[in-house]
């Protein structure tokens, strides 16, 4: 018995193993007497297809026999290195679209767009100036009482008589939608927009949960958005640059010149 209890380590260190069994039986009982098996190695391309293009290139190499189990690997290889581009092209386009304005540590030096607004502004004052122009050019052209008119002075009267029938034919249709506006009155808003309403038949039908339902009574429920990560040609040519067995690929200088 002495031998029994020097040999008996669990007693030792203090651990009843019924109690423990008991325990792990509480605890991961749906895990007791379950079978693990390993699942089915299900190649990531088509078999078949893979095996005759395998096969057409290893004749050129004097090869006439390619196993199945090359096949199966060539097409995991082929899973495993699609996944690292797909996972190195989501980064950079994820950094690509990642905004700065925010962020403490930055400042913005430079803003294009305020910059091409601000030229577009000066355009537009520029042609206004010239449009007024014209219209005093014109509008005295047209108050002239010559006896002697030239050909010249005929056309800008008659341009001036032009500009001031269009500038009329404005006027009476900004009054024709003014009126037409205020006919209508304020704009109200269409239960359509609400949210949790359904459209049938040209009608607004609240969903309701249980028992109830109605009409506009629905509460209104919000659906997470998924996040769209949109890779474009750009992005893999900036990855394609920064590999090294794909920076002086024949596939690199096709995608630029696209």
């Amino acid at each position: 018995r002495d031998d029994d209890d020097i040999n008996d380590v669990a007693s030792m260190a203090g651990v009843n193993l019924n109690e423990e069994g008991a325990r792990i039986m509480a605890t991961n009982s749906d895990l007791v007497g379950t079978q693990i098996q390993s699942c089915k190695d299900e190649p990531f391309l088509a078999a078949i297809p893979l095996h005759k293009r395998i096969l057409e290139t290893a004749k050129k190499l004097g090869i006439t026999d390619v196993p199945a189990e090359v096949v199966t690997f060539i097409s995991h290889a082929t899973q495993n290195r699609l996944r690292t581009v797909i996972e190195k092209v989501t980064v950079i386009t994820q950094h690509r679209m990642e905004s700065y304005k925010d962020d403490e540590w930055y400042e913005q030096a430079t803003d294009v767009r305020s910059q091409l607004k601000f030229f577009e502004q000066l355009e537009r004052l520029e042609k206004q100036r010239k449009d007024e122009q014209e219209r005093e050019i014109l509008l005295k052209a047209a108050k002239s009482r010559s006896r002697q008119e030239d050909p010249e002075q005929a056309r800008l009267k008659q341009k001036a008589k032009e500009m001031q029938q269009q500038e009329l034919a404005q006027m009476r249709q900004r009054d024709a939608n003014l009126t037409a506006l205020a006919a209508i009155g304020p704009r109200k808003k269409r239960k359509l927009d609400a949210p949790g309403l359904l459209t049938i038949g040209g009608e607004a039908v609240g969903v309701c949960g249980g028992s109830q339902a109605g009409l506009g009574t629905a509460s209104p429920r919000q659906y997470p958005r998924q996040k769209i990560t949109r890779v474009n040609l750009r992005d893999f040519i900036f990855y394609m640059e920064q590999e090294r067995e794909m920076s002086r690929s024949l596939l690199l200088y096709r995608a630029l010149l696209k």
